[in-house]
């Protein structure tokens, strides 16, 4: 019997092992690239690489808004219908308003947002980064005395730490007004009546919790996509590989960075 548990203690072991390393590695980007992104450009306003941080704004804003528009649409549009649903059995579906515009702004817009944003722009910095690494791009880069991470991770820190608010504020009114078109045809609430809701219930505090969290998740899909695309290892599958575990880590700290930001504000 005993011979039996040591494997799956020894597993258990290194899996744990490993997480904490990918962990302290991901701080350890984080510290640096934070450092080369605020520090770095004070002291040296030609590190930063303008052209390379404006295309990488580009994509994530420009670029990802047809995508981000049409989903949060219908997630405004199913939560307005959720919502009429449960309050129209207590005959107060005058409060759809509000409780679309407070969902869509703390919570809804800037997840789905982040989430859409990790799975397009951040598997694809990672599928660049990993690629450069397997065609040894990252180590030429070196050679000619260029640092990997002001050279490559700050500019896509910058961009999509600028780019997550700004995307999210139309993804917000887009989900209000996707909750606008289910309460002014379906619920037969007038144009004015439910724009009062929305303004009467929505306050400050709600827009700039949202932003807040964007800024976070827009720090976390550019450190998890950069730090596992310089962490490449092996051929084409590497990259595939390191592609898929973006995705799904950036996912996790986006959840992760969600719930901190939600204890600290409304706790």
């Amino acid at each position: 019997m005993r011979t039996e548990k040591i494997p799956l203690i020894s597993t258990a072991f290194d899996k744990t092992t490993h997480a904490f390393v990918y962990i302290a590695r991901l701080w350890f980007l984080f510290a640096a690239s934070c450092y080369y992104a605020v520090v770095e450009p004070w002291r040296n306003p030609r590190v930063i690489r303008r052209q390379a941080t404006a295309g990488m704004m580009l994509e994530a804003g420009v670029r990802s808004l047809p995508i981000l528009l049409l989903i949060n649409f219908l997630v405004g549009v199913i939560l307005a219908m959720q919502s009429a649903y449960q309050l129209k059995q207590f005959g107060m579906t005058d409060l759809v308003s509000g409780l679309v515009a407070i969902t869509v702004c703390r919570e809804i817009g800037p997840l789905i947002t982040a989430i859409i944003v990790s799975a397009r722009v951040g598997a694809a910095i990672t599928a660049e980064l990993g690629t450069m690494v397997v065609g040894e791009e990252i180590m030429a880069l070196q050679t000619m005395a260029l640092r990997p991470i002001p050279f490559l991770v700050v500019p896509r820190l910058i961009a999509l730490t600028l780019m997550l608010p700004c995307v999210t504020i139309i993804a917000d009114f887009t989900g209000m007004f996707g909750g606008f078109c289910v309460g002014v045809m379906n619920l037969d609430q007038s144009m004015w009546t439910y724009i009062n809701g929305t303004v009467d219930n929505l306050s400050l505090t709600d827009i700039y919790t949202g932003l807040a969290k964007s800024v976070g998740f827009g720090v976390v899909i550019a450190i998890v996509s950069c730090h596992e695309g310089l962490s490449v290892e092996g051929g084409a599958e590497g990259v595939g590989s390191a592609t898929t575990r973006s995705v799904v880590y950036s996912i996790l700290f986006i959840i992760i960075t969600d719930l901190i930001f939600t204890a600290v504000f409304f706790l």
